[in-house]
């Protein structure tokens, strides 16, 4: 294999940094003035709980890599060491950002639109602090622990991300050393608590923590307070498990979720102005390094801004442009999905279009009596999902439910452990992936006796079998019989729970063996194609790209002639502008009110176009170390469905940011191009479409079917 002349590091964009910006562009959401006032709100806790993920897994591993004596350069050229310096200015620069963002810009605006929010306990009037005391004494003294710290009792176990305060104190008779003392604010409680003004169209609340601030001389009784401030700590949440080695996976991962609460601290953050006496302490005894400890103006975590959206009576203050998730024109309500699916495939494209079918189509398998086998993945899904509910119904009913649970989906493993007991207990078999990889990918398979024989019905998606976040992210889904796409349904299965790998695929690109060879070939066709004059275009839209042999082919063809261009809402190693290339590599991040979670693939293919979804980011964890899949959309009308998609994102003005040659990312120049909103335009395309199709079903139209060959 000849060697790439784009393998030197300055041709690539260091991961964590990239991810940075991504964050910075989800704030400047928050910092647009055009935005309705509390969509910015939502922004700026986005971006607070970004962070806090970010922490607690990539700067814990590379705490972890430090540590360990690990030295090797990333693609860019950066050591561990070198990433953390770099990191540890930038998010310092960014929480400074989202906090000028908070006090200068958020809170100043809501007294004017009905909300005013306490943000010192001392600033309550005296009516506002008798109820502030009475609801404290009520509801919160009763759940509170409050810990001293002496020579009897050692410094407390501070659990990850909670919030605490802690206070210096002094006995008030005897010994008058300085002790330390904590109060964790209890996160089972409402952190925005409302105080009643009497006045209507107004509303006025304060944090949690500032009524236990107010009040906490009543948990030290025999002390005087001399401060109090609050503080939170972010600890490595990054599990590590020897597979290998563990017997049973899912006591195993039980037993490391519960370490994930005391894992080392590595981030501080602590009230500016707090006393330097109490900083020590809690340094000394966390054993922070200066560097890692944020000093906050404003009150700690933001994630809490999710909550005041969510307060009633501000709906004038979000967006309004955005529909409910639509019915899907082929789908019409009561129909019997199955011979739906026999007359022709059918693309979702969530949320703009509803996910019910989706649930629709397991729990019609799960009441059919000609349905024999249902088979699925699953790596996330909701706290009270319909689809765990349909799987065990079908269980009960005496089909044979296989289910992948997906034991490794970070953050999420305990409730997949709850999900994972559940199923087994109504009989469905369960598997929990193969050992060194997560299975990542979102297949369904149904198996039906029918007239002319078994016939395989299949669901493939870009997103997570998770009816609430299908309400927020933007998803493509597949529904088909297609025979060949069944077969290699069954083969993904069978290599699921038997190890048994297929000679080959029909349809189907799996990583880890052969997905990323089918995108460097696809990439690879396009090259030529330019090279022998016969032009050549791609278009990807991803989460992340940040595989260095992808980026390396991609600038490859690019030098070739190849027109590229990407959607990439997060990550993005790669750089525009370089020499040879110039621009014909274009990127683009749409940072809008639903999350950009859809993989689509478009390869010109000399005028034969070939489009592809899958559930796979361009990254090494998507294309070597998971189980993937990339399914094929042929049928012409849904590939115009996929080209109308792509391209309204490519003339998007107000929500996309394009990353510029000098590594920045800037919002469209619209001059001349007016401005288009591809979420809203969605929005009123899925409306316009069931609007249509209720018309033809009330005027009796109906549409000629058409079969499989």
């Amino acid at each position: 294999m000849s060697i790439s002349k784009y393998e030197d590091p300055e041709f690539y964009s260091n991961r964590e940094l990239s991810w940075i910006l991504f964050n910075q562009r989800v704030l400047s959401e928050a910092r647009n003035k055009n935005n309705p006032l509390f969509e910015r709100l939502k922004f700026l806790s986005i971006t607070a709980s970004n962070l806090d993920e970010f922490f607690m897994v990539r700067v814990a591993s590379l705490k972890d890599m430090v540590n360990a004596g690990y030295t090797k350069t990333d693609i860019a050229g950066m050591t561990p060491t070198e990433q953390l310096q770099a990191l540890n200015q930038v998010t310092h620069e960014l929480v400074t950002q989202q906090y000028t963002t908070y006090n200068r810009s958020i809170i100043p605006q809501l007294p004017a639109n009905g909300l005013k929010v306490i943000e010192r306990h001392e600033k309550l009037t005296q009516k506002e602090g008798a109820y502030v005391d009475k609801y404290f004494e009520e509801n919160v003294y009763p759940v509170l622990t409050p810990m001293a710290v002496d020579s009897s009792r050692p410094f407390p176990l501070i659990r990850n991300k909670s919030l605490n305060i802690g206070a210096l104190v002094q006995k008030k008779e005897g010994d008058k050393e300085l002790e330390f003392a904590t109060v964790q604010v209890p996160s089972v409680l409402a952190r925005i608590v409302p105080i009643p003004t009497g006045k209507e169209g107004e509303t006025t609340v304060i944090l949690l923590e500032e009524i236990i601030e107010r009040n906490i001389h009543k948990l030290f009784l025999n002390y005087d307070i001399v401060c109090a401030y609050p503080f939170r700590i972010m600890r490595n949440a990054d599990l590590s498990i020897e597979e290998d080695e563990a017997e049973d996976l899912l006591k195993e991962i039980e037993r490391q979720l519960k370490k994930r609460q005391w894992g080392q601290a590595i981030r501080l953050e602590v009230e500016e102005g707090i006393d330097e006496r109490l900083l020590d302490m809690i340094e000394r005894e966390l054993h922070i390094a200066n560097e890692d400890i944020y000093r906050i103006d404003g009150p700690l975590d933001l994630t809490f801004l999710m909550k005041m959206y969510g307060l009633p009576g501000f709906d004038h203050l979000k967006e309004r442009g955005y529909a409910e998730p639509q019915p899907v024109p082929e789908l019409p309500a009561e129909c019997d999905i199955f011979e739906k699916i026999r007359e022709r495939d059918i693309l979702l494209f969530h949320p703009y279009e509803s996910f019910g079918p989706v649930v629709e189509f397991i729990r019609q398998a799960a009441r059919d009596p000609e349905v024999l086998a249902i088979k699925q993945t699953l790596y996330r899904v909701s706290g009270n999902s319909p689809i765990i509910a349909a799987l065990a119904q079908a269980a009960e009913n005496g089909k044979q439910v296989s289910v992948l649970v997906e034991l490794k989906a970070r953050f999420d493993e305990e409730n997949n452990i709850v999900w994972a007991k559940m199923l087994e207990k109504a009989g469905c078999h369960v598997i929990y992936g193969l050992v060194g990889l997560k299975t990542h990918s979102k297949i369904t398979l149904v198996v039906r006796r029918e007239e002319d024989g078994i016939r395989r019905y299949v669901h493939l998606g870009t997103g997570n079998y998770n009816d609430a976040t299908a309400k927020l992210y933007t998803d493509i889904g597949l529904l088909t019989c297609a025979s060949a796409i069944g077969e290699d349904a069954t083969a993904v299965f069978n290599m699921l729970s038997g190890y048994s790998e297929p000679l080959g695929w029909n349809k189907l690109s799996v990583a880890p063996l052969w997905l990323k060879d089918r995108f460097l070939f696809l990439i690879g066709r396009e090259k030529e194609n330019a090279l022998a004059g016969r032009g050549g275009h791609i278009i990807a839209k991803m989460n992340s790209l940040c595989d260095k042999d992808v980026i390396q082919a991609l600038y490859e063809a690019a030098a070739a002639g190849v027109k590229i261009e990407l959607i990439i809402r997060g990550i993005c190693c790669l750089k525009t502008g370089l020499p040879g290339i110039g621009d014909r590599i274009k990127v683009r991040s749409i940072v809008g009110n639903f999350l950009e979670h859809s993989r689509i693939f478009y390869f010109e293919n000399d005028g034969k176009a070939e489009y592809y979804c899958a559930s796979a980011d361009w990254m090494p964890r998507n294309l070597e170390r998971r189980v993937e899949i990339m399914f094929p959309i042929d049928r012409p009308e849904l590939q115009k469905k996929l080209m109308t998609i792509l391209q309204m994102l490519l003339k998007d003005t107000v929500k996309a940011h394009i990353l510029t040659p000098q590594g920045t990312y800037e919002k469209v120049d619209k001059r001349g191009k007016g401005t288009f909103n591809s979420q809203l335009a969605f929005c009123d395309m899925a409306v316009e479409a069931a609007k249509k199709q209720e018309e033809l079903v009330n005027n009796r139209v109906f549409i000629p079917e058409t079969h499989h060959e």
